[in-house]
């Protein structure tokens, strides 16, 4: 099935001949749904901490940063954001040049609200010899959508969310990834005042986020009296996986080499295995707002960092407890007691284990990575989001899962479904290392069956793409896991470019 050109690629991607029948396999048998017995609420499995009891978790956090730790932002900023124009892309090849429908007129009703409108406007000028009111009253508005998306004017229609121009300040605009550095300054900065910030970019931008923070990192420094330690990595080729035709052999383009796609945001769990940090903050790229709105994210940022470093204390002492052997029957059931009520996970066979078996079942939850993941209420459409899952070893467990995961075809699964309260934003704060200091190898818990079949196509013909595990569903399945209710205000995703205009970002 493969020949020596085929094996010379995967020598260069670092992949294996038995990861390609793996992945080959997974196109056969497809991907089992995952069992769920409740959809997380804050009555079952969400945490809601009284404002009383918030500054007790905020002091927990800082003591912690007292202990100059090695706290990390990681931030997950690679892919263009053509997603965010698709609305402009499409009013630019349609058979009509004035704005036609809501979207294209509320654009360019509020342009000169967007933070980018200065730089846009000179480029208006510099190409089209007009300032971009003047293209407007002209009806030329296709030149100044073209000059927005295009390699000729500010090529946002090509450039990763993160080097885009979001929000205008009295002299100045911040990109997303600017406000990624202010943020950080502001919850995960350490009693030496050093913040680590670490990026997942696609390669080819990697030069122009080298080049903005060679640009303006000495600015945030002296702003936020801090000393930046930036990274940045790509996702690894050794994790692409292979394409499939239709009938489930490896896709062949039309030079006969093997097709290989990125393997989704799941990927990264390599990226973030190779971090080395005590504490790492995991936040997209596109959920943030200007300094005026920031107040509400750095109060819940900080506190449910509290959570985890309290939890992970209390989890430190019951191994520790384990491993001196000296514990009564009364810590062994309150160990038990901290695994069902405090961290979610309910085995239906605890009862019918022996002593020597209960301790090691005890010391094999509570050794693995923790994490405290924020949710917000669900005010509109149900999506994906909290549950209480059923593991293959017949534990339940907190799991964030996404629609696709779900049989919604059966009809208690699909209730279950629509009764969430709850939606992941993608705040979470990670513990990395276990009671002795060493850093846990995080692809051994991941759970290789929650990957996903996707539809595309390649020179005009249909592909099967394989993406692996989602970074915070799959990826961490294995992870301790503590959900706590956050604001909706601490959730303003930029998912098209007029999010922008909303007032979170103005």
């Amino acid at each position: 099935m493969l020949n020596a050109k085929d094996l010379e690629l995967l020598a260069a991607k670092g992949i294996s001949g038995e990861q390609i029948e793996e992945q080959l396999a997974c196109f056969v048998k497809g991907f089992p749904y995952l069992g769920i017995a409740a959809s997380a609420s804050v009555e079952k499995g969400i945490m809601v901490i009284p404002q009383e009891q918030q500054a007790t978790y905020m002091e927990a956090w800082d003591a912690y940063l007292a202990k100059n730790k090695k706290i990390l932002k990681f931030v997950p900023a690679s892919g263009a954001a053509s997603r965010m124009f698709k609305n402009l892309f499409e009013f630019l090849s349609a058979d009509y040049n004035e704005p036609q429908n809501a979207f294209e007129k509320k654009f360019f009703d509020e342009i000169q609200k967007f933070a980018f409108y200065e730089a846009l406007n000179n480029k208006c000028i510099e190409n089209e010899s007009k300032d971009i009111p003047t293209l407007v009253n002209n009806g030329e508005y296709k030149a100044v959508v073209a000059n927005l998306l295009e390699t000729k004017g500010l090529n946002y229609g090509q450039l990763p969310k993160g080097l885009l121009l979001f929000h205008s300040y009295a002299n100045a605009s911040r990109t997303a990834m600017e406000e990624h550095l202010a943020e950080g300054a502001m919850y995960a900065k350490n009693n030496a005042g050093d913040v680590n910030i670490h990026f997942t970019v696609s390669p080819e931008h990697k030069p122009l986020f080298e080049q903005l923070v060679a640009n303006k990192v000495a600015e945030y420094e002296e702003k936020f009296s801090v000393k930046y330690d930036l990274s940045f990595s790509v996702q690894k080729p050794s994790t692409d996986t292979i394409a499939a035709n239709m009938e489930n052999g490896p896709f062949r383009d039309k030079n006969d080499n093997l097709l290989f796609r990125p393997g989704g945001h799941g990927a990264l769990i390599e990226n973030l295995n190779d971090i080395e940090a005590d504490v790492v903050f995991v936040k997209n790229i596109d959920n943030v707002v200007p300094d005026s709105f920031k107040c509400s994210t750095v109060i819940f940022k900080k506190v449910i960092a509290g959570v985890l470093v309290s939890l992970q204390e209390r989890i430190f002492n019951y191994l520790e407890l384990i491993d001196s052997g000296k514990y009564t029957h009364e810590q062994v059931e309150e160990m038990i007691h901290f695994l069902q009520e405090d961290l979610c996970i309910k085995n239906p066979d605890t009862k019918l284990l022996e002593d020597a078996e209960l301790i090691l079942y005890i010391k094999n939850k509570l050794n693995r990575p923790l994490r405290v993941c924020g949710m917000v209420k669900n005010v509109g459409e149900p999506g994906g989001g909290p549950f209480l899952a059923i593991n293959p070893d017949g534990t339940i467990s907190l799991q964030i899962l996404e629609s696709s995961q779900i049989d919604l075809k059966d009809p208690e699964k699909k209730a279950m479904f629509e009764k969430g309260t709850h939606l992941n934003p993608v705040d979470l704060v990670c513990a990395l290392k276990n009671y002795k200091g060493e850093k846990f190898n995080l692809p051994e818990y991941v759970d290789k069956n929650t990957g996903f079949i996707s539809y595309k196509s390649k020179d005009g013909r249909e592909l099967k793409a394989l993406e692996l595990p989602g970074l915070w569903n799959g990826a961490m399945s294995d992870w301790n896991t503590i959900f706590v209710e956050v604001p909706i205000e601490t959730f303003n995703p930029v998912k098209t470019v007029n999010d922008l205009l909303r007032t979170e970002h103005q």
